[in-house]
């Protein structure tokens, strides 16, 4: 057994990612969806407006979905990707557990 010659395979580097979220014109990981459901909503909201009340009409439901969600996408990819609970107060602790 000892004279059976180990057969060595040659190494290959690994690609594991970036290590970084998905970044797509400055929008991160999962608000790039959220942007794509934006965009999607708007063209809805003009093809309805347009239909119903007529291009004036579509055209602002356009622009202010657009608007409303872009402001939406960027205070809430400010506060990080994965979103955190923040507790603003005094937390008063009665007692504590005594070990």
């Amino acid at each position: 057994m000892a004279d059976i010659k180990q057969e060595r395979f040659p190494d290959y580097p690994i690609f594991k990612g970036l290590q970084r979220p998905l970044e797509f014109f400055g929008l991160q990981g999962r608000y790039i969806y959220w942007a794509a459901a934006t965009a999607g909503g708007a063209v809805a909201g003009f093809i309805l407006g347009y239909c119903i009340f007529g291009f004036v009409a579509g055209l602002v439901l356009l622009v202010l979905a657009v608007a409303v969600g872009g402001v939406l996408i960027v205070m809430k990819q400010r506060k990080g990707l994965h979103s955190k609970k923040s507790d603003n107060g005094i937390f008063i602790y009665a007692y504590s557990k005594k070990v």
